[in-house]
């Protein structure tokens, strides 16, 4: 069964050919991969390697972690299960109260809302 570890502190200029290389002295990899911020690319700084074997994914643990990659200590643990995450919302182009970029109800905000608010925005002041 294949064990995956959480590799923290990683330099954000490191490859996952750079994180290949170095785990792949310890064991057969599965997988590789470094997670990156979804709007620029760059690395966030962690990512997570997934050996073919537990005893692989041991030895690393205990040769790999508190060890330096490019200037950094590196943390090597086993990783945790993502755990559920409850629906963070956000707007949404159609929905009828404004939603989307920013959110709002009738009172601004979000893709219909803008400074102004939605549609159903009415000015009491008026003359």
């Amino acid at each position: 069964m294949a064990k995956r570890l959480f590799i923290g502190g990683l330099p954000y200029t490191v490859t996952e050919e750079e994180l290949k290389e170095m785990f792949s002295k310890v064991g057969k990899l599965v997988s590789a991969s470094i997670i990156t911020d979804k709007y620029t690319g760059n690395s966030k700084g962690f990512g997570f390697i997934e050996y073919e074997e537990d005893k692989d994914a041991l030895t690393a643990i205990e040769t790999l972690n508190n060890t330096e990659l490019g200037g950094r200590r590196i943390n090597v643990a086993e990783a945790k299960p993502m755990e559920p995450r409850d629906n963070r919302g956000g707007g949404g182009f159609n929905d009828r109260r404004g939603g989307g970029f920013g959110g709002g109800d009738n009172r601004g905000g979000g893709f219909r809302g803008g400074r102004g608010g939605g549609r159903d925005f009415q000015r009491s002041d008026r003359y």
